[in-house]
């Protein structure tokens, strides 16, 4: 999955949990009924597990090129430079 296709699962997870929170507290009001909200709650769950977790080929219309291993050895890595403390006296 690609970095747009993540923030896209982001949106659809977001948006789906929410409309399934406001549906569930309408109908539950409504029917007062606990376990038809929970019911609706939990189905809205369900399908969003099932539209985000996935790797559905709609997520990876912009993959990232990676540098070639051949490429990569010509640059060095980057080196960890240690910082200095100074003591109070």
């Amino acid at each position: 999955m690609d970095w747009q296709g993540q923030k896209v699962v982001e949106q659809l997870m977001q948006i789906l949990l929410v409309i399934s929170g406001v549906v569930a507290v309408v109908v539950g009001y409504a029917t007062e009924s606990f376990r038809a909200m929970m019911l609706i709650y939990a189905g809205g769950v369900v399908l969003a597990t099932l539209v985000t977790v996935p790797n559905w080929p709609f997520y990876n219309h912009h993959p990232l090129k990676w540098l070639d291993q051949s490429e990569a050895e010509k640059h060095p890595k980057p080196q960890v430079v240690a910082k200095k403390r100074f003591s109070k006296k």
